[in-house]
Formats: C-alpha cells, sequence, structure tokens
C-alpha cells in the first residue's frame, strides 16, 4: 500500500518571513506551507530572488487579506554600485556600461537624492512582472524583445543616505506600492551622470511590521523546529504566527453588540455608535473575536467589506 497523504492543517496567522538569498518568493512560500502543514497560504508581495527580507506569509484566513498587506508602504535598505549599468538594473544583469564616478561627492549625491522624494513617474523595467498583451515583460526581455510602456506613478515617502563609500554607497528606502526600487537606484545613477545598479537588496518593512520593531523568522528556525520534534513541532510553529488583524493595526477597532454582528454576517449595513465617521474599520463581535474588516458609509453605518 502507498503512504497515507498527511491531512494539512486549517490554521490561520501571519508569518513575519525572513526570505533568504537566491530563493523565489514562490519557493520560500511552498516550503513554510509544507512545514507549517498548512492548508492555505499566500505570500504579499513577490521579492527578487537576489533580495532578502521581509516576505509575509498568510496562512488560512489571513489569506482573505492579504491584498491590505500589498497595497500596504514597503520599506527598503538597497546598496547601489555606481559607474556601471546592466541590463537588469542588478548584479544579475550584463553589463551595458561603465563610467567614472570621479568628481562625485557626498553634497551631490544628497543633491540628486533629494529630486527623487515624493511623488515621481517610474517607467517599468523590461525585467519585470508587468504584463504587456497578456505576457510578462521579463519573459520578452529574455527574448530580446523590449515594449512601450507606460509609466506609473509612485511615492517616496522617505529616502536616506546611509552611507558614501565610492563607487558604492547605502540608502534606506520608503516607498507606496509598485514602487521599483532597481529602477530608483538606475535614475538615481542616470542623474549623477555615472550610471547605476543594485548590488545588494533588503525589505525591512512591508506596512506595519517594520524591522528591528518586528521580528522576522527565518527558514532555519523554522526547519529547526520541526526537526527537533516533526510530531510535536506544531505549537512552536504557531507561537510564530501573529493574528491576521495585526496587518490591519492602523484602522481603528468597533466592537459591535450581538444583533450588529449578526445582521452584518448576513451582508447588511449596521449602525454602532459612536463608530468612526470615515474609512476602514476591524470588526470585532462582544467577545472580541476579530470578524472582518468594515467601511463607514455615507449615513453612518458600518458595512461589511471582507469578512472570516
Amino acid at each position: 500500500m502507498g503512504r497515507r497523504r498527511r491531512l494539512g492543517r486549517d490554521i490561520d496567522g501571519i508569518l513575519l518571513l525572513d526570505k533568504p538569498l537566491n530563493l523565489t518568493s514562490n519557493e520560500a512560500l511552498q516550503r513554510v506551507k509544507r512545514l507549517f502543514q498548512a492548508n492555505k497560504a499566500g505570500h504579499t508581495g513577490s521579492l527578487d530572488p537576489l533580495a532578502t527580507g521581509l516576505l509575509p506569509v498568510c496562512l488560512g484566513g489571513a489569506t482573505k487579506f492579504s491584498t491590505y498587506l500589498l497595497d500596504a508602504d514597503k520599506r527598503y535598505r538597497v546598496r547601489v554600485r555606481l559607474g556601471v549599468t546592466t541590463t537588469t538594473a542588478d548584479a544579475e544583469g550584463e553589463v551595458l556600461e561603465t563610467r567614472p564616478v570621479e568628481g562625485l561627492d557626498e553634497a551631490r549625491v544628497r543633491a540628486a537624492l533629494d529630486c527623487f522624494r515624493g511623488p515621481i513617474d517610474q517607467l517599468p523595467p523590461m525585467y519585470s512582472a508587468v504584463k504587456h498583451q497578456g505576457e510578462r515583460l521579463y519573459k520578452l526581455a529574455r527574448q530580446g524583445i523590449e515594449v512601450e510602456r507606460q509609466t506609473r506613478t509612485v511615492t517616496i515617502h522617505a529616502l536616506e543616505l546611509l552611507d558614501l563609500a565610492l563607487p558604492e554607497l547605502e540608502m534606506d528606502v520608503h516607498c507606496s506600492k509598485g514602487t521599483y526600487v532597481r529602477t530608483l537606484a538606475e535614475d538615481i545613477g542616470a542623474m549623477l551622470g555615472c550610471g547605476g545598479h543594485v548590488i545588494g537588496l533588503r525589505r525591512i518593512g512591508v506596512g506595519p511590521y517594520v524591522q528591528p520593531e518586528s521580528r522576522f523568522v527565518t527558514l532555519s528556525e523554522i526547519e529547526a523546529i520541526v526537526m527537533a520534534d516533526e510530531e510535536g513541532a506544531f505549537p512552536a510553529l504557531d507561537a510564530l504566527l501573529l493574528p491576521l488583524e495585526s496587518a490591519l493595526d492602523h484602522w481603528p477597532a468597533v466592537r459591535l453588540t450581538a444583533d450588529a454582528a449578526f445582521y452584518l454576517r448576513q451582508g447588511q449595513a449596521v449602525l454602532v455608535p459612536q463608530a468612526p465617521t470615515e474609512g476602514l474599520v476591524r470588526l470585532y463581535d462582544p467577545s472580541l473575536h476579530f470578524l472582518g474588516v468594515g467601511c463607514i458609509l455615507d449615513d453612518g453605518k458600518v458595512q461589511p467589506k471582507r469578512l472570516l
């Protein structure tokens, strides 16, 4: 007889995974799903194989709210090599051009960074997951095909120079969703007149989860727990998970009466005294069990938006 297939677990929570180098986001996700034996799992925004850092993994019911982390601001620590441009704007690509960096100083670099704070327009790179007529751009790029792309407006909330040791610089980036950090580095290099590409990239924050305030968990830690006691590993593994509503802590909490919670679960808007007057809210029943996300309507009622 063949081996009986091990049943997965219905487990809810968010794992702040510290993705290692040279692993795709999907590969990391599948390893987490297997180690936790979770029935359902998804991540909230890909990291390139050459990037490390925070990859929030949503398990079970948390996948229903993953879009809110996909839309959240991101924070990165990035190291740039000035004077060299590549086909991919990172160290994985072929060198296109080399230029001298003589004459650059901290004042010029800081002046260039000043030009990239706030709303900026970016042209998605050919080596990206953006689709053109149903085909991923990076697949076209690998065939030597370049197509016309439309610029996108993104917001650089903060851009801080951490270190300058020419020809390299290191900076912290706090940006809106959809920002291409490789393109940002390339554009900064272009403004400096020498070009540049990313040689190191680490994501240190997604939405409310920011290092060092938030603890990231490595695959090695998870694997060590499983290896130490495979049959009894679940309590230790589950202790690594954050409650799914932790992704929404920046929204006000609304506690419902039993009647209001009942009607809201039926999809009906309910009136809640002293609720916020606008925006999104976290919804809880009288026992403070998380129900989901609601939005405040113009008449002041709370409309269910996404429920468990």
